[in-house]
Formats: C-alpha cells, structure tokens, sequence
C-alpha cells in the first residue's frame, strides 16, 4: 500500500484502534498518546511477513521514539492498522524540510549537498527527519543522516552517488537507492560494490534478498 518510509498520518479512529491494543501504564502506551495528540505521523515499515490474505489492505507501520536520555534505549513499536483509519500519506521529506533540525556543525554541508543535488529525487527519513517533525531529540553525535535516493536514469544513479561519497567526509551519510520496482540498496554499498561485486542485498517491501546488480540497474535504462 505504501513505499517504505513513508509518511502516514492515522485518523482519529485509528488512533484509538492503536491504544487499544497497548496495555494502559505501559511506555508504549504513554508514546502513541503523545504521537495522536501531537497529531505526528507514523512511518511505513516492510509487511509483516505473515500478512495474512484478509490483512493485505492493512498499512504496517512504525512509532519510532527519541533515544532515552539516560540510557539511549529506543522504543519501536510495529503496528498494523485499517487501511480506513490512514488519513493522509506523503513520501519522506525533502532535503530543505530538515534544515532547520540539523546541528550548527552540519548545516554548511548539509546546505552545500541540497544545492549540488538540485535535480536529484533526494528524501530524508531516519533520525533527522524525525527531529525535524516532531522537534523531539533524535540525533547524537554517532547518528547518521539517512537519504533516500530514487534515480531517473542511469546517469542520474553515477552521478547521485558519486556526490553522496563526495560528503562523506563532511557528513554522517547513509541510506538507500530506490528503484523503480521499489527495491532498495544500501547506496554506499552499491557505491563501494561498483567494480568488485556482482549481487547487492536488497530490501523489498516483503523481503530481503541479495540481487545481481545488472538485474537492478536494467530497471533504470531504456527497453
């Protein structure tokens, strides 16, 4: 139903489907009532894979939490809700709708990759992005910044990638290339695989497997 990471936001109903499958006291509990009343969106997630057939129109999503301050410890909970509950969904925000989230030491770089980029279908989702809608503390000092990355063309995927490595050392990067199939690759591995790997692991809306790079690549050239 959705591309993972998308954003999705639940209706009224739907959060309450939600709390009630949550035990009253408990920390999951208290953190799908602070998201329902702050009206912030949940993240898709790959199906469950015991999806049964009458489930296939529910929507698996995830309630990712900030880091505990003391202990670091993060709250995920996978939830799975009616596709009549979803009010609205979008695809993970662009580079220019995190700005204002970003730590003073990455905003220079950060700002100088969204401007070499123009032109290329770049989205945040991760830590980043969940600090910049919630305006909770996500990041640390060891996050990463995650990117997703949907090429045109096989030119647009050199090119895409080729800059993303030239951050490196500015920035935390990480992420993934979507291609038109919806499969996924970790892009730094595609990047360092480039001359020495054959197959890549993939991330599919189901399943992970690992893939033959050509079989991937073909998705992006004329037929």
């Amino acid at each position: 139903m959705f591309a993972r990471h998308d954003l999705v936001w639940l209706t009224h109903d739907g959060w309450q489907d939600v709390l009630a499958g949550a035990p009253l006291g408990t920390p999951a509990h208290a953190a799908i009532t602070r998201w329902a009343g702050a009206g912030w969106p949940l993240v898709a997630r790959r199906r469950d894979p015991a999806t049964d057939a009458n489930e296939h129109d529910d929507a698996c999503l995830g309630l990712a939490a900030p880091p505990d301050p003391v202990t670091g410890a993060k709250l995920r909970l996978p939830l799975r809700v009616p596709a009549r509950h979803i009010a609205r969904h979008c695809a993970p925000l662009p580079l220019d709708g995190v700005t204002h989230a970003l730590p003073a030491h990455w905003q220079a770089p950060f700002v100088s990759l969204a401007k070499a980029s123009a032109g290329l279908d770049l989205r945040v989702f991760g830590s980043l992005a969940l600090q910049a809608l919630t305006g909770q503390a996500y990041l640390r000092d060891a996050s990463d910044i995650d990117l997703l990355f949907r090429p045109r063309d096989g030119a647009q995927l050199d090119e895409g990638t080729l800059l993303l490595a030239s951050y490196l050392s500015q920035l935390p990067l990480d992420g993934e290339i979507v291609f038109p199939s919806g499969q996924a690759v970790a892009w730094k591995e595609w990047f360092t695989a480039r001359a020495h790997t054959e197959r890549v692991l993939v991330k599919t809306q189901a399943s992970v497997r690992l893939c033959a790079r050509a079989e991937l690549r073909a998705e992006l050239e004329p037929a």
